[in-house]
Formats: C-alpha cells, sequence, structure tokens
C-alpha cells in the first residue's frame, strides 16, 4: 500500500468543514474532539455548508454518530443536547449584544440576516428536544438495532434476543464436540490427543482464541481420527519394536561404558556415569510401558545418547555410534520430534465448534455480541447486501464515528460498505475522527492497518485539530521537543511506520492553548518533563526498589513544600493552591511496580490508591462480603445467613463480638432486628441507601481509612454499591438482585 506523506493535513475549521463525502480527521488528546463533533452536529441541524445531497433537512434521527462505549454515548448525547441548546440562544441574541468570539456567534454571524436567526434558533431547540430519540449509539449498539430494522434485507430474524454471555453455551458446544470426536478415538490416538489438549475446558480456552480470526483462519477439514492415526501407527511400529530391545541394549551399553571408563576413553565431564545409570533406568521403565509417550529424559541425555553426543564424548577408540541402545534412542528422538498435529486438531475443532455455535444460536433466536458485527457483516456482503446498503445510507445520509481509531477489520468494512469511503460520495456523509498515535494500542482492540487503510482511501480529505485545550503551554512544547526529535533522528519515525515510500502515522505537532495556572516550585516553575537515569546495570529488583524509595522520597519532598506554601498551582491573580497528594499520580507498566512504589509511599505515611484497567472490582473479596450482606438483609430472619455476613473480612467485627451474638440472646435479637431495619431501608430507598446505613451501622469507612490499604478497599465496596444501584433498576426485587449479583460475581 503506497501512501503519499509529501502533504501535511489541513487544519480543521469546524465551521467551513464539508459535511459530505468521506473524510478522516486526525483528533489528538485534549484538542476537542468532542467539543468538534457537537459543533458539527450543530451545522448538520442546520444544514450549513455542503451538507449530504439527501433531499431533506437533517434530524437527531438522520444523523448517525458511532463510538465504544456506553458511557461515552451517554456523555456525547448529554455534550450535543448542550450545544444544541446553547446554538439555539446565541440565534436568539439580539445583534450586537455579545462579541463574535467564540464559534457559535462565528456560525450565527454566518447568516447575515437577523431575521433567519429565530427560525433557526427553533429548530436547534427542537433537535435539543428531540436527543432522546437521536442515533447515539455504540457500534455493537447500532448493529443490533440494523438487523432488527432491517431483518428481512439482512436475512435475520424478526425477533432474536441478545445473550451477553455464552460462555454456557460455547462451553456445551466444545463438550459436543469432545463428545462427537476425541472420545470415540481408541487408546493410541487419544493418549496422543490428550497431551496436547487435555480436558474440554483446555480446547474451549484455544478455540475461543481462534475463533475472533474467522474467515482468516485456513481450512480444517480432517478429523483426529484421521490426523492421529497416521501418526499412531508410525509410532506404535517403532515404539514396540524399541521396547522389545531397550532392557537388553541398556544392560549390555552400561557394561561397555563400565570398560570404557577404565580405559579413560570418554569425557567423564560430559558423559558423566551417574547421569547415565539414572538415563538408562528411565528408559528401562519407559519399555514396561505401553502407551505411546516419550520416554522421560532431559534434553542432555536427549542429545548425549546420539551417534553425535557419543563423537563429542569419546576421546580415544571407536565411539559407540552404531550400539543398538543408541540406534533405539536416535529412531525415538526423531520420531518423538515429528510433533502431534495440534494446530490442525485446533483448525477442526474450530471450524466444527463455530458451525454448531452458530447453528445453536439461530435454533434459539440468540445472538452474542460478535454475531451483532458478523451478521450485519455478512448481510451487507450477500447478494442483498446493496439493497441493505442503500436503505441504511437512505436512514443516516450523515454519519460521525468516533474513536476511529478503534475500528477493527470487520467495522471498518460495514462503514465502508455502507458509505463507501474511497467514492467519496457527496449524496452522504461519513466523517472519521480517530488518533492514529492510539491506533498502535492492539491491547484496546485497535488495528492499525485498518487505519491506514482508511487513510489511504480518505487520501487528500484529511484534517488535523491542530490545538491543545488539556495541558499546560510547556508540557506540549516538551511533547512536542520529544516526539519530533524521534521523528527526525529515528529511522522508522516516532511511531516506527516510516517507510522508503513515505510514513502512515506521521508525528505532527499541536498547538497549546495553555490552562490558566502554573505549577510552582519554591519560587520556580520546574520543567515539564525531567527524565532520571539510572547508569548502574543491578539486579531488576534492586532497580525497581531503588526507583521507588527515589520516587516516594521526591514525592514527600513535594507534599511538604506544598504544606509549607511553597509549592502549588500559581492563578492569574497571584493566589497559590497548595500542592496534594490527590494531584501527583504516578504511572506504572504493571502491578509490581505499583507494589514496590506504594511500599515506598506507605513506609513515608502517604496513603495511595492503586487503580488498573486490568482488575475487577467483581473479583475482590469485597464482592463475595457484599453478596453475603444482601442475602442476609434479604431475608433477616434466616440466622445462617446474618452470621456470614457478621463473619466478613470486609465489617471486620472482633472474635469477642461474635462469641456474645452467638452466647447471648438478647444480643443476638438486637442484632437480627438491625438487619429487619435494613431491610426496610432496601425496600423503601434502594439497596445503595441500605448499603450506605449498614457501613456506618459497622463503621466501617472510619476503620478502614485507618490502614494503608483501606481507601482502595472503601473504593471498591463503594464502586460495588453504585454498580448494584444500576442492576436494580434492570430487575424485580431483591432476590432477582442477588442472583443477578452472584451470576456477576461468578
Amino acid at each position: 500500500m503506497a501512501i503519499d506523506q509529501t502533504t501535511q493535513n489541513s487544519r480543521l475549521d469546524p465551521l467551513a468543514l464539508p459535511l459530505r463525502g468521506s473524510r478522516l480527521i486526525e483528533a489528538s488528546a485534549g484538542t476537542g474532539k468532542t467539543f468538534t463533533i457537537a459543533l458539527l452536529y450543530v451545522r448538520a441541524i442546520l444544514a450549513h455548508g455542503d451538507v449530504p445531497d439527501s433531499g431533506r433537512m437533517l434530524t437527531p434521527r438522520d444523523i448517525l454518530v458511532v463510538t465504544f462505549t456506553d458511557a461515552a454515548t451517554k456523555e456525547l448525547r448529554d455534550r450535543i443536547r448542550h450545544r444544541l441548546s446553547e446554538a439555539a440562544t446565541v440565534f436568539r441574541e439580539t445583534p450586537g449584544d455579545e462579541p463574535a468570539a467564540d464559534p457559535l456567534r462565528q456560525l450565527r454571524d454566518q447568516y447575515p440576516d437577523p431575521d433567519q436567526w429565530t427560525a433557526k434558533a427553533r429548530l436547534l431547540e427542537l433537535a435539543a428536544e428531540s436527543m432522546d430519540e437521536a442515533s447515539v449509539h455504540t457500534i455493537h449498539g447500532w448493529c443490533n438495532r440494523m438487523l432488527r430494522e432491517h431483518a428481512f434485507d439482512s436475512g435475520g430474524l424478526f425477533n432474536q434476543s441478545l445473550d451477553t454471555d455464552q460462555s454456557e453455551l460455547m462451553a456445551q458446544v466444545v463438550r459436543d464436540y469432545w463428545r462427537t470426536f476425541v472420545t470415540p478415538l481408541d487408546q493410541d490416538a487419544a493418549g496422543l490427543w490428550l497431551n496436547v489438549l487435555a480436558t474440554p475446558d483446555t480446547l474451549q480456552q484455544e478455540v475461543v482464541r481462534l475463533l475472533g480470526l474467522g474467515e482468516h483462519l485456513p481450512a480444517g477439514d480432517t478429523t483426529p481420527e484421521v490426523l492421529l492415526g497416521s501418526l499412531v501407527a508410525e509410532r506404535r511400529a517403532l515404539f514396540d519394536q524399541a521396547r522389545a530391545d531397550i532392557a537388553g541394549a541398556a544392560d549390555d551399553f552400561a557394561g561397555l561404558l563400565a570398560e570404557a571408563r577404565s580405559k579413560k576413553a570418554f569425557n567423564g565431564n560430559m558423559l558423566r556415569m551417574n547421569h547415565v545409570t539414572g538415563w538408562l533406568d528411565r528408559l528401562r521403565d519407559w519399555a514396561l510401558t505401553d502407551d505411546l509417550s516419550a520416554p522421560e529424559l532431559s534434553d542432555s541425555a536427549w542429545n548425549r545418547l546420539t551417534p553425535e553426543g557419543m563423537e563429542q564424548a569419546w576421546k580415544s577408540g571407536q565411539p559407540p555410534v552404531d550400539h543398538l541402545l543408541i540406534r533405539r534412542v536416535s529412531e525415538l528422538k526423531t520420531a518423538c520430534a515429528k510433533a502431534v498435529p495440534r494446530t490442525e486438531l485446533l483448525l477442526h475443532a474450530t471450524h466444527w465448534v463455530a458451525d454448531r455455535l452458530e447453528a445453536e444460536k439461530q435454533s434459539r433466536a440468540q445472538m452474542g455480541f460478535d454475531d451483532l458485527l458478523t451478521r450485519l457483516d455478512r448481510a451487507l456482503r450477500s447478494t442483498g447486501g446493496e439493497r441493505l446498503a442503500r436503505a441504511i445510507r437512505n436512514q443516516f445520509p450523515l454519519a460521525l464515528i468516533d474513536e476511529f481509531q478503534d475500528t477493527d477489520p470487520i467495522q471498518y468494512r460495514i462503514f465502508d460498505t455502507v458509505y463507501r469511503v474511497r467514492d467519496n460520495d457527496t449524496s452522504t456523509g461519513l466523517l472519521m475522527i480517530g488518533d492514529p498515535k492510539q491506533a498502535i494500542y492492539a491491547f484496546r482492540g485497535a488495528d492499525i492497518f485498518t487505519y491506514l487503510n482508511a487513510r489511504e482511501a480518505t487520501a487528500g480529505r484529511h484534517v488535523t485539530l491542530p490545538r491543545n485545550f488539556r495541558s499546560a503551554t510547556s508540557m506540549v512544547a516538551a511533547s512536542n521537543r520529544v516526539f519530533a526529535f524521534a521523528e527526525a533522528e529515528a529511522r522508522q519515525g516516532a511511531f516506527l511506520f516510516k517507510r522508503a515510500n513515505g510514513n502512515p502515522v506521521p508525528f505532527d505537532e499541536v498547538e497549546a492553548n495553555g490552562r490558566s495556572e502554573t505549577l510552582e516550585i519554591e519560587g520556580q516553575s520546574p520543567s515539564a518533563l525531567t527524565f532520571w537515569v539510572r547508569e548502574a546495570e543491578d539486579k531488576k529488583s534492586d532497580v525497581l526498589s531503588e526507583t521507588a524509595e527515589a520516587c516516594g522520597s521526591e514525592i514527600v519532598r513535594l507534599l511538604n513544600l506544598g504544606q509549607a506554601g511553597a509549592a502549588g498551582f500559581k492563578h492569574p491573580d497571584g493566589s497559590l493552591t497548595a500542592l496534594r497528594s490527590a494531584d501527583i499520580a504516578v504511572l506504572v507498566n504493571n502491578g509490581q511496580e505499583a507494589r514496590y512504589v506504594r511500599e515506598a509511599l506507605d513506609r513515608r505515611g502517604v496513603k495511595s490508591v492503586y487503580l488498573s484497567d486490568r482488575a475487577s472490582v467483581l473479583e475482590t473479596h469485597q464482592a463475595q462480603d457484599m453478596l453475603h450482606w444482601l442475602e442476609a438483609c434479604a431475608e433477616p430472619e434466616r440466622d445462617r445467613l446474618v452470621r456470614a455476613a457478621l463473619a466478613t473480612g470486609t465489617l471486620d467485627i472482633d472474635w469477642q463480638t461474635l462469641d456474645e451474638l452467638r452466647s447471648s440472646e438478647l444480643a443476638w435479637e438486637s442484632e437480627i432486628e438491625s438487619f429487619r431495619q435494613l431491610h426496610r431501608s432496601w425496600q423503601r430507598q434502594g439497596v445503595l441507601a441500605m448499603i450506605r446505613r449498614l457501613l456506618q451501622r459497622f463503621d466501617v469507612p472510619a476503620r478502614l481509612l485507618q490502614r494503608t490499604d483501606g481507601e482502595r478497599i472503601l473504593t471498591d465496596v463503594l464502586h460495588l454499591a453504585e454498580l448494584l444501584q444500576q442492576e436494580s433498576q434492570h430487575v424485580d426485587g431483591e432476590q432477582s438482585l442477588i442472583r443477578r449479583f452472584r451470576d456477576m460475581v461468578a
């Protein structure tokens, strides 16, 4: 793929950008991407500038906005609603009352006749009021809607349910495969299979990883019986012959070595007798078995008990390269090197499981999240695909794809099929907004090559948001300097994609809007970036420990200066907001580095909170404890449930109190009554209020905050409580919520 990089992206003018055709908007972090999307949306409602030739005025129903998380869709919907209302207010202002400094007033002033402003304001107000019906979706949500609304054209069922957790169905299908193909294998073939895929769970883990490759997988038509049959026959003949010869050959070889040792015919360091004795014993033990497993020899044994190994170890005389034992071991080594065809076995299993899984979901009228994408993609590429694509284009003449760098090949193919990116069709509009520098992060699901395909298809139609509104001027300048140096000096560019024919992911400097406050330490503004370099090459653990200690000491120094009024954020009026611990973040590569830093801070009396995207709050002990609390509060008359709740580690009730509750009927009845009150609170005010009352009842927050890890635990507890409150909106009754939460934890 050749990409011409001789021209730079043009700067985006949100009031002049054409809203028709296909365009790529590249927006780095903090450059006002959401603000720009909302402003383009306002222009689309007003039909301002070059808009799609759809033959109708666009409403929120007609403008598709796609992003990649539920939280992002809610935020984007609210921001667009706010911007529409704000624009309506601007259009109702009296001409000349306000300076035309912001984009909305600049937009208004492009309508020179003030008599039009009232009608435009009303149009914007109606759009803001109808934002609840706006087409703002996640990619999966939009695909689900298209499959339902266009069931006839997509060839799907009119009524399908979305199953968010298909792990049990997957497990059932894999067990079906195991019963169909693995159980009927004979003993020898089954032994080879179990050596590489020991259980159905192991097979499921491997198949799930391969299913995501879909049509890119090679064919896998050969069954396990055929794949393993020839290998079994070959090994059986060889192994049976070797077992018949091994015992006698081992005894003879041991005698030969003993005689050669007395003559110092071989290197004793390369061929130690105690090692050889152990090798021969293992071979004798193997000869007594009957399966097709290889002898349990070390790598040294496999290498030494060969003609080459004998020649290396022998010093004088003829090495025993033709000895029967050496021949048999060499033959075994060659046979065992011919591995079980694990890849071919997995390909057959993956294709069979995929077909059976699809059939099961069709018979149950179910879909999973991945099916939403693959089924719409398949429908668009079928014989009736063009009719479906045309229907979607007519429904959504304008589409804005947020976070486009997170788009995978299937998602891009869907949008490309519908909006014909390369054709730059002026009857529709497709604006793809993303940051190519984030598209290199494959762990987020991004695919840089998908981004590059879109970039090549929109060649000449790229624009860039040039100004950073989030960071300080000095930080932007420092970042520009680091990456510009790498772009100029590194052979492959700053992001390692530069080639002889151009650089598809170039580094573009951004301007800084700056911040009103500046960091000041002892009367000076520190450098935006400071690198601490350790020259010595010590053990990694020592380096991590000393680096964490230095980090902890520097944080304490800064916090002490903040308390003394010598470090903080200086505002334009000259006031100084003291630096606090909440202003400081430490970025690490992994949990091990985080532990070193937290321990260093703990030793200095500085509390910290560890945040990780990889750690789920549902995997904590607090989630299990909260499940016990819910069960006890839902049924306070059941002593067993209440005792289990009281014994949880998060409540941390001392043993003396628990013993008193066990022995004192009066104390126990009082405790039961408190759980009855919690139950009534749950019924009247909701689960969140109940959990907060329970935490206060047992003084949990105050006690946790005295521990070094207490702030993290309390945060998890409150997060779980909010999660339960959200889930309670979708279920009916306490027991339904408990079942739902138990499934989530499991």
